[in-house]
């Protein structure tokens, strides 16, 4: 099983200039491992795993011990530029190395097991944890309310393949910081506690032959204090890897995907999926549209989508590769397989069991035995974009939630479900559809254009509010169901937890702005939370990132000229960024209300104030953005 962990000075300017440390020796001082580094050191303890970095004169800690108890080690053997030592109580090798001014450890298993470890946030410097959960969290870790019981975070382990959108972390240490990543995400997780009052967090991984997760790999990185500067850290890494397609080089291979600068995205229902409803909106003067809608019994037709392609706008289904139920008796369309698929293509557990799909509802089906037989999903394509469909949602297929697949016919384990989402997703895209999926991971964006459902950082919490339809909205009337229509006002824990501007920031699009456009999920449109409006509009011209409707035509008579004036006002700012990385994000006041976010080399600036009451000029609720050739910036306050 292999652990790297890097740590890099390089992001603090530690590294002298000209200095080669790539064949820096590292040296056995007692139980550590102490290996120079340009400007400073790292040291692990062979007995624990704990390592700490010096740089500066200041030392701080980048791990404490493995939480699990590792036995003695073995005698630590020098080989050139690399140490490694044995724990054989637990079967683990150890190798540690310098790099590019990098600690880079490596821990194999040659059994199953589980490894906590690193265990991180110790430092009594540490003030502020950042997690990429949706777009992004940065906690102070000693809030009351993240140390609470109403956040659906503390001790709830995250999958980094499903749980967060990108597998990294970092800590805020003062002026500086520190970076956590992962690339072996699939068997890992990441669990926050409060201990003492304060946050603090583990990672663990599992190690399991079949799984094929006997490698488990981490990097430290110190950074800056910035509170994006752990995904900083992460999308160097994934440039560097390969891992990284920008959005200018996807327009290349499909033009198409020009049409989603300025767009803003929107489900239809009803008489919303009409021609009717597109002159509409044109007549709105909606520049640019993403049209979705629902795979039932109701699509767009040929006539309607046509008449959206005149508009200049992408329209197409939404579809979903991941559920089968008795086609007897199912309850949605795309549900319903011909074959033998129901029952016999479902994911099976380690019993033989099927798994149960969402909701309890059918089951999941397996992504291996559709590529047994490709046809099926093709067909289904086939039949779906028959219209002349020009865009393809395929629901969950980037979401990271993974299965091990125990059925005869058709076994599998994690890694191969995700080789096989990436290369059917390839294929959707190769068909020149503009291609999109829920809630992204970072490890889908090279195959996507854009996803719904990262933008929010989902407590699990909402998922329990959610079933109370009386108050949420049940899945009637068919022709705008209530379930995405009926206004909603959240319970404050939700409020805080998922919207409050104080504790969120940029990771993902940090990451991910110039490769792929992130929106938030289509359950949670605009109008279903008028409490969170101003909010999440001020949010959208920050990050510079769609907002996401619910319409059929009623809705567009009552709210089609506030919908052209924010998309008026979008547009021309997506058109201008949307294919550059956001350089800079960071607060401009303590109570972080007012924020500022910098895209490329300053082509577009823009100041958000999330408060009430004035800051420097911009009134409270209000953003000003700025282009490149603009004399002033443009201004927006969404509620007029």
């Amino acid at each position: 099983m292999a652990v790297i962990a890097l740590l890099s000075l390089t992001a603090t300017g530690i590294t002298a200039c000209g200095e080669d440390t790539s064949a820096a020796r590292p040296k056995i001082d007692g139980n550590r491992v102490v290996i120079p580094m340009g400007g400073g050191s790292a040291d692990v303890d062979t007995t624990s795993l704990a390592v700490t970095a010096t740089a500066d004169g200041h030392s701080v800690e980048l791990s404490a011990a493995a939480a699990d108890p590792l036995g003695a080690p073995g005698p630590v053997r020098i080989d050139g530029t690399q140490a490694h030592w044995a724990y054989p109580d637990r079967a683990l090798t150890v190798t540690a190395t310098t790099e590019d001014g990098r600690l880079r450890i490596t821990v194999h298993s040659d059994r199953d097991s589980t490894l906590t470890w690193p265990v991180t946030g110790g430092d009594t410097s540490a003030t502020a944890l950042q997690i990429p959960r949706g777009e992004g969290l940065s906690l102070p870790v000693r809030d009351p309310f993240w140390n609470g019981p109403d956040t659906g975070l503390i001790g709830e382990p995250l999958a980094l393949t499903s749980g967060l959108t990108m597998p990294f972390w970092g800590y805020t240490l003062g002026a500086r910081g520190v970076g956590y990543i992962v690339p072996t995400d699939i068997g890992s997780s990441l669990t926050v506690n409060s201990v003492a009052g304060k946050l603090l967090s583990s990672a663990a991984h599992d190690f399991d032959e079949r799984a094929g997760t006997r490698d488990y790999s981490v990097s430290f990185a110190l950074t800056d204090g910035s509170p994006v500067a752990a995904a900083k850290d992460y999308r160097d890494e994934l440039i560097k890897h390969g891992g990284f397609v920008s959005m200018t080089d996807k327009i290349k291979q499909n033009p198409r995907i020009a049409k989603l600068l300025g767009a803003f995205h929107a489900y239809l229902w009803g008489d919303g999926r009409s021609p009717e409803a597109i002159a509409q909106m044109r007549d709105l003067g909606l520049s640019q549209m993403w049209l979705g809608y629902d795979a039932d019994d109701h699509p767009m037709t040929k006539a309607a989508i046509d008449a959206a392609e005149n508009a200049g706008y992408l329209a197409g289904p939404y579809d979903s590769w991941d559920n089968a139920q008795d086609p007897a008796t199912a309850d949605n369309p795309g549900s319903r397989w011909p074959g033998r698929i129901w029952p016999e293509g479902c994911v099976h557990d380690a019993e033989g069991k099927p798994e149960n799909g969402f909701g309890g509802r059918g089951c999941y089906v397996s992504s291996q035995a559709l590529k047994q037989d490709p046809a099926l999903y093709r067909d289904r394509y086939a039949q779906m974009s028959a219209n002349g469909a020009n865009t393809y949602f395929l629901d969950v297929d980037a979401a990271g939630d993974f299965f091990d697949d125990y059925a005869a016919a058709h076994p599998m384990n994690q890694q191969q479900d995700r080789a096989n989402r990436l290369d059917r997703m390839r294929w959707l895209a190769e068909r020149g559809q503009v291609l999109g999926s829920e809630a992204a991971g970072a490890w889908a964006a090279p195959v996507l254009a854009f996803d719904h459902g990262a933008q929010n950082p989902i407590s699990d919490e909402l998922w329990k509010f959610q079933r109370d339809r009386q108050v949420w909205g049940a899945y009637y009337p068919e022709q705008a169901p209530q379930v995405f229509f009926k206004p909603v006002d959240l319970p404050e824990n939700l409020v805080r937890s998922m919207f409050d501007p104080v504790y969120r920031v940029p990771l993902y699009e940090t990451v991910l702005h110039d490769s792929l456009v992130n929106v938030d999920r289509w359950e949670l449109s605009y109008y279903k939370l008028p409490q969170q409006q101003t909010m999440r509009a001020l949010t959208a011209i920050l990050n510079n990132t769609p907002l996401n409707f619910a319409l059929d035509r009623a809705t567009l008579t009552a709210r089609g000229p506030e919908i052209a004036r924010l998309q008026q006002f979008f547009a021309p700012l997506h058109q201008a960024a949307g294919t550059l990385p956001m350089t800079d994000f960071r607060w401009l006041t303590d109570d972080h209300l007012v924020q500022r976010s910098v895209f490329g080399d300053g082509e577009l600036t823009v100041t958000a104030n999330f408060g009430a009451a004035d800051s420097g000029g911009l009134p409270g609720g209000c953003v000003d953005a700025q282009v490149t050739g603009d004399k002033t910036p443009r201004r927006l306050c969404p509620v007029q």
